[in-house]
């Protein structure tokens, strides 16, 4: 299972009147509130009509509810997503179909949490979770902290597409990226990936200022790195109506992805390799250290020394 994956959650979910009491309704949203914050994405169903309707009085909506509906939308984990069927107004059963029917469109990671009496609409339906549950659901019960895969575009492409797809800032940092370079021949089709929707994210790149080790280290500075990133990553990022901002840093060693959404530990950072052994593990960090990268490789912390930067294309 990526190391964010993509859900569904019926109305229902949100409404007291669906459960025994008020504190077992509560109980149930706490349950998926730092799941959800931290880790998922969830579907604005109908094009935002979902997150419309739960941010109306039209229902009982627990406090909860509505405050985890505030958050996602914050954070930029409510993803619009266009309607599937025709229904002019749902009903609970209905977002359920509803939800079901984006699954043709574009694959589940997660799945579609809903409550006891949607559940027995579709008994047999495993992409379908009753909240309370969901510790026994395959799907849920296979989210993980680290993912193994192999150091394939392909791979790489699998586990990163609702990151790259959905985040609107992204920081590529792996000191020795370099576009010209076998290993890497495969980052502008990766960046890619993130482009062809408005508005654009937010890239950037971040690498060291040197060639090598010890004694056969080369300081090198912006003007023997800024035409190797322009003709290697330039057509790829204008064809995906993107930009990126390369940033040229004094030292550093570890590699990451950190975005809005989520940061990854890369041990292997963005390289490819044709060996059909070759595996990496991925690890998902938690919300305080991926905020600690990202202040890190900004500017103003000076916690690295700047030697350049410049923009492709």
């Amino acid at each position: 299972m990526p190391l964010l994956a993509e859900y569904a959650i019926t109305p229902d979910v949100f409404d007291v009147a669906s459960y025994t009491n008020e504190e077992v309704c509560g109980l149930c949203l706490e349950m998926i509130r730092e799941p959800m914050l931290n880790e998922g994405l969830v579907r604005d169903l109908r094009e935002g009509e979902w997150s419309r309707l739960l941010v109306s009085d039209a229902r009982a909506w627990h406090r909860r509810g509505k405050e985890l509906i505030k958050k996602l939308a914050k954070q930029g984990r409510l993803i619009q997503f266009p309607r599937a069927l025709s229904e002019p107004h749902p009903d609970d059963p209905g977002w359920c179909a509803e939800a079901l029917a984006t699954h043709a469109v574009r694959a589940f990671t997660g799945g579609v949490i809903v409550t006891e009496s949607i559940k027995n609409t579709c008994p047999r339906e495993s992409l379908v979770a009753r909240i309370d549950q969901l510790g026994g659901t395959q799907w849920w019960a296979a989210r993980s902290p680290s993912v193994t895969l192999t150091r394939t575009f392909a791979d790489y492409e699998k586990h990163l597409d609702p990151v790259l797809r959905c985040s609107n800032s992204l920081l590529f940092i792996d000191p020795h990226l370099d576009p010209a370079k076998p290993q890497y021949r495969e980052i502008g089709a990766l960046l890619a990936l993130a482009g062809g929707r408005t508005p654009a994210p937010r890239i950037e790149i971040h690498r060291v200022c040197y060639e090598g080790s010890g004694r056969a280290r080369q300081i090198m500075d912006r003007s023997d790195f800024e035409p190797l990133f322009r003709e290697e990553l330039a057509d790829p990022l204008r064809t995906a109506g993107l930009q990126a901002e390369v940033f040229v840093w004094g030292d550093f060693h570890d590699r990451y992805l950190i975005s809005n959404l989520i940061g990854i530990s890369l041990p292997n950072g963005f390289d490819t390799t044709q060996s059909p052994n070759a595996v990496t593990r991925w690890i998902r960090l938690g919300r305080k250290d991926r905020d600690d990268v990202q202040r890190e490789f900004d500017v103003a912390s000076q916690r690295h020394v700047l030697r350049g930067r410049f923009t492709i294309p």
